[in-house]
């Protein structure tokens, strides 16, 4: 702990603060403001104090007191002046200070430090258009983190006790000295001082198995064999960190802000010590990466895998498992399955209604990991494939899920110094995580549909899924390439539409959320792998809505620069009954028909926009959570392409304007791969959702 606490203090103080502030324009209140209300409260008068001695930068001499007596929205969870001495105190207990005062650092600059953070991880600041946080607005999913993230541009975690009882971050919120309101913010009291934590993954790898420490240890071990640590030590790109406040990077495009920093972020589902004990027979401090990767090759796990000491290499057995084990995103419990807005869920209740599933590729070897959730299931899975009640009249929920087909319940995710470390989330499993032949064959047996914003780590890394922020836009590749996963031009400018924050409705998108190209776009994309050979169908789903969209010439293969186009190019205008164009609306003449009472008639109208390479929107997207995109002639998707394809082949695709237009749009919405025997099966044809 003295070393994590040592890291910690070290930290430069410059992380995650806006260096420019100007409160010439904020209108001051004269009274009651959240300052005025610390101030006039002696139980917080150290933390008062400590908020007038801490900068908001290192170019600023604006204090976060005199924010805090200014116009704004901000959420503070203010420390008692016994929360301040219990920390000061548990410092000189590690022997990290040598007396419970601030006087007790060896420098001031660590004391300045420490003094930052603590201060600016207490504070969310909403800007003039924001809002506080109340406590009625924390996410109920337990350990989800709040959207906006505090001043030391870390998100705080909310977990929840009996009756009344809320932390974040691990420290408790009085019960009664909450919701405290003031002209500019709310105040939450909270009993020990909160503190956002600024260890990585790879610290705590390094912590667990030098220290032997157990819960995770024998997982580490496993991380640390394969040469993961370094990789998993990465929190910030300081590269793209550098240009950005050079200012060689044009922070404001048409279509939105180009963010400040490109975070890394990780995912790692974790077998607990008490497995790997029970499975091996021996404690799990006495376990060696020998015991594993022979009791792997024992039970013929990935039996195409080199058995070899080459740990780091892609081939090997070890390898294969462990970067199964690991995303390259970070996902807090309530995005491992994002709702907001299919069918029958209400934001304001956040209960799981219809299944839903994600996909995202995981590190090393690439491969498919599915989460699902329903009302049925109980929480979020790894792998689970249960029957659904998927016909054309059907709800879309659970009837029932075998038992080699139940998949790996998710725990929650650890609290405090393990799950929510500054670039990962931590996630206990109480069974073993392979990828085999069964989890292959049962993701090739289904229609996989991804959102397009969860194939690219640093949108998801960066706040981009859903935010406080509508409108999230990406670099030029020439000033910065931001994705890594994504090729543009400098006349793409390429972006998300957010759609906002979770209870914002209406956007008749899957998962709320869509990406988009203004200008002349030439984009080339990384796909994601597939999970077994065979044919696929490929479509793509979007909003024809208006002349805004244009028309593209699609592109795929292997090899990225040697793409072949695939079949004619397609006017995005089009919808199913017409679309739309500078000149006037005219009809597209595709077949589109509302569905009616008759399910036999409802099919032929299908195979008819079906020859035409036309489908029909989803049946599980609904803005409004009743209203089906189904329903409306402007969701549809279009089928792009049917090709063979191999699981470990790497495949691109690229989308080229045919149009010479700077104002038109390229919407993407979401991908799916459909193996032949789901959309040409004669006995159970493809479900409608």
């Amino acid at each position: 702990m003295k070393k994590l606490l040592t890291i910690l203090i070290l930290i430069p103080v410059i992380v995650g603060c806006t260096e420019h502030v100007d409160t010439s324009a904020r209108y001051v209140f004269q009274d009651y403001t959240v300052a005025d209300y610390l101030q006039r409260h002696s139980q917080y008068s150290e933390f008062y104090r400590l908020t007038g001695d801490v900068r908001v930068s290192e170019v600023s001499q604006t204090t976060i007191r005199q924010l805090l007596t200014a116009r704004g929205h901000y959420t503070v969870f203010a420390p008692t002046n016994e929360a301040i001495d219990a920390y000061l105190q548990r410092l000189c207990e590690e022997h990290v200070i040598s007396n419970p005062d601030w006087g007790g650092f060896p420098d001031s600059t660590r004391r300045d430090s420490v003094q930052k953070l603590l201060v600016m991880s207490s504070i969310i600041d909403s800007g003039d258009n924001g809002e506080i946080i109340q406590t009625w607005d924390f996410p109920t999913a337990q350990n989800a983190e709040i959207l906006r993230p505090n001043m030391y541009d870390r998100r705080l975690t909310v977990a929840y006790g009996d009756v009344d009882e809320i932390w974040v971050n691990g420290s408790k919120i009085d019960s009664i000295n909450r919701d405290i309101p003031a002209l500019n913010g709310v105040i939450h009291s909270v009993n020990s001082v909160v503190l956002s934590n600024l260890n990585t993954l790879g610290d705590y790898i390094s912590g667990v198995v030098s220290e032997k420490k157990e819960g995770f240890y024998v997982s580490c071990l496993l991380l640390h064999a394969v040469g993961l640590r370094d990789s998993l030590s990465l929190s910030e790109d300081m590269a793209y960190r550098k240009c950005y406040l050079e200012n060689r990077i044009k922070t404001e495009l048409h279509d939105g802000l180009i963010p400040e920093h490109r975070y890394y972020g990780y995912t790692f589902f974790a077998e607990t010590d008490d497995f790997w004990a029970q499975a091996l027979g021996k404690p799990a401090l006495d376990i060696t990466v020998d015991d594993v990767v022979n009791w792997l090759d024992r039970n013929n796990y990935y039996p195409n895998a080199l058995r070899n000491n080459d740990y780091r290499s892609e081939d090997n057995l070890l390898n294969q498992f462990v970067t199964y084990h690991l995303l390259p995103v970070r996902l807090p419990a309530d995005r491992l399955v994002l709702h907001r807005n299919e069918y029958g869920y209400d934001p304001s209740l956040r209960n799981p209604t219809v299944a839903l599933a994600e996909y995202y590729t995981t590190m090393g070897k690439r491969r498919l990991m599915k989460f699902f959730e329903s009302a049925e299931s109980e929480g979020v899975y790894i792998n689970r494939f249960p029957k659904l009640d998927n016909g054309r009249r059907g709800t879309y929920h659970e009837i029932s899920c075998d038992a080699d087909k139940a998949g790996l319940s998710v725990g929650t995710a650890e609290a405090a110094n393990q799950g929510n470390l500054s670039n990962a989330m931590i996630y206990p499993l109480q069974k073993l995580l392979v990828y085999d032949q069964a989890t292959s064959d049962n993701l090739g047996k289904e229609r996989i549909r991804f959102d397009l914003v969860t194939t690219f780590p640093e949108a998801v890394n960066n706040g981009a899924r859903v935010g406080w922020t509508r409108i999230f836009a990406f670099p030029k590749d020439s000033e910065y390439r931001y994705l890594s996963d994504a090729w543009l031009t400098d006349e793409s400018n390429f972006f998300v539409n957010t759609g906002g924050t979770p209870e914002q409705r209406g956007f008749v998108t899957y998962c709320g959320d869509e990406m988009a190209s203004r200008g002349v776009t030439d984009l080339t994309l990384r796909l994601p792998p597939v999970p077994r050979e065979g044919m696929y169908e490929m479509r793509y789903g979007i909003t024809a809505a208006d002349d805004n969209r244009g028309i593209f010439q699609f592109y795929w293969g292997n090899d990225r620069l040697r793409l072949p186009a695939m079949g004619i190019p397609l006017d995005l205008r089009m919808g199913g009954l017409y679309y739309d164009t500078p000149t006037g609306q005219y009809p597209s003449h595709m077949g589109w028909e509302a569905d009616t009472d008759d399910d036999d008639y409802n099919s032929e109208v299908d195979k008819f926009l079906r020859n035409h390479g036309f489908m029909k929107g989803v049946n599980i997207t609904a803005g409004d959570g009743v209203t089906p995109a189904r329903t409306s002639q402007s969701q549809i998707r279009r089928i792009i392409l049917r090709q063979w394809m191999k699981p470990d082949e790497t495949y691109y695709i690229r989308l080229k304007s045919c149009l010479d237009y700077t104002t038109v749009y390229l919407v993407l919405d979401y991908f799916e791969y459909c193996p032949k025997e789901v959309y040409d099966n004669p006995e159970t044809p493809e479900d409608i959702w």
